[in-house]
């Protein structure tokens, strides 16, 4: 039996970033990117107005006030999106918008709250200086300046940011495309009412969602049979297409554990009892001239939604360009709001409920509750020392993908 850390550490040396390529910004999305980026326009490409008000030489409105206001005529209106070079000569004022192009000449804004408003003349009672409430030119990035840096994750700000800066294109470390097999005769697809001695396919649509939720792209194929042909076809079929593989039931040790049976054979597959509770059977390897990595799970739901969490979720974060430390993964701190027994020698991830910075357990802990792990925020992550989790203890948890940490 091996520790959870030596598992885990044995599958992150493995894994590799997914080669890098070009995509749009918007595909970009989610991705981190691969290469530092340059931006091909500066930011703001050209002077404008940061308020709505009147474009002024400075000099023509200094120590005005409200007990003496200075007097000017308004000469123009200038929109946001006007495309007309104009010009501002001495004792004369234009309207702006916020956004809109400054004219040459003027250097600062009076808002219209420092006026009367006036659209023939304009009574001014603000002194703004030189450059106040005017955006200039290239202020906030140069043409030509990096902009972002290989190892940033894409979200909207920086989408934007790419988009502004004239930049179309970027190199990025893609999203793992992840192929989720579930094996077993008693499968029948989503949707079908089970006969006797057989359960609706639900871990391949739970891997799946666990897939997307960690910003990778899922391929689900539904249930293949206990033949170890059809099996081994199927997932040779299927790395064409996989920078990894899930498959999840048919690796503990039972006649018909199928998956064991065949990838045993294959050199690159090693296959481990995990001491942990729940997920104890693991299955880790290579297979192809790619090298696939390839993750076998348990069969029963909890189990193989841990070993996800646990196992397969920090590996996909990897080769997507986002390695995380191996161990301990993100914990958020809480306290035990009640007490339960842990089995000594065994890391055990206990499913739980917050309440505040307190935890409670999240119902039965049987590996096959799917409904107290739909209830449940978080992992309770109990070490292979611990045989009682008392009340008050402090418990480091791991959250569950689609749940919110307090």
């Amino acid at each position: 039996m091996i520790a959870v850390e030596q598992h885990l550490a044995r599958i992150l040396e493995t894994v590799r970033p997914v080669r890098s390529f070009d995509l749009g910004v918007l595909d970009a999305q989610g991705c981190v990117l691969a290469a530092d980026v340059q931006a091909k326009v500066q930011l703001p490409g050209f002077t404008n107005s940061a308020m709505d008000g009147y474009a002024v030489h400075a000099a023509d409105v200094a120590g005005a006030s409200e007990e003496s206001p200075v007097v000017l005529p308004v000469v123009n209106d200038i929109a946001a999106g006007n495309t007309n070079a104009l010009s501002l000569v001495m004792g004369q004022t234009m309207r702006i918008m916020t956004g809109a192009p400054m004219p040459r000449g003027a250097d600062a804004v009076v808002p219209v709250e420092q006026t009367d408003g006036g659209v023939v003349h304009v009574s001014v009672h603000g002194s703004p200086e030189p450059g106040q409430h005017v955006r200039a030119a290239g202020e906030d990035v140069r043409e030509g300046q990096t902009i972002l840096r290989s190892g940033t994750l894409l979200g909207p700000g920086q989408i934007a940011l790419l988009a502004a800066a004239g930049v179309a294109r970027v190199r990025v470390v893609p999203r793992p495309r992840v192929v989720v097999l579930s094996t077993g005769d008693e499968l029948v697809e989503p949707g079908r009412e089970p006969g006797f001695g057989q359960i609706v396919d639900s871990n391949s649509v739970m891997l799946t969602a666990a897939v997307r939720s960690v910003g990778a792209t899922p391929y689900r194929v539904g249930g293949v049979p206990d033949d170890a042909r059809q099996l081994m076809e199927t997932i040779e079929s299927q790395l064409v297409r996989a920078d990894v593989i899930i498959t999840t039931g048919g690796v503990s040790m039972g006649a018909f554990d199928t998956v064991k049976q065949v990838l045993s054979r294959v050199g690159t597959m090693q296959f481990d009892k995990v001491a942990m509770r729940p997920g104890m059977p693991q299955g880790f390897g290579v297979l192809g001239e790619e090298r696939v990595p390839v993750f076998t799970l348990p069969g029963n739901p909890v189990s193989a939604l841990v070993s996800f969490h646990v196992f397969v979720a920090p590996a996909l974060r990897a080769m997507a360009g986002r390695p995380e430390n191996a161990w301990p993964p993100g914990y958020v701190p809480a306290v035990a709001a009640e007490s339960w027994q842990s089995v000594p020698g065994k890391m055990e991830f206990t499913r739980v409920v917050f309440d505040g910075d307190r935890v409670r357990l999240a119902g039965g802990q049987g590996s096959h509750m799917l409904g107290a792990l739909a209830a449940a925020d978080a992992l309770a992550v109990v070490p292979p020392e611990v045989t009682e989790v008392a009340e008050g203890d402090r418990v480091d948890c791991l959250p569950l993908l689609g749940a919110e940490a307090p």
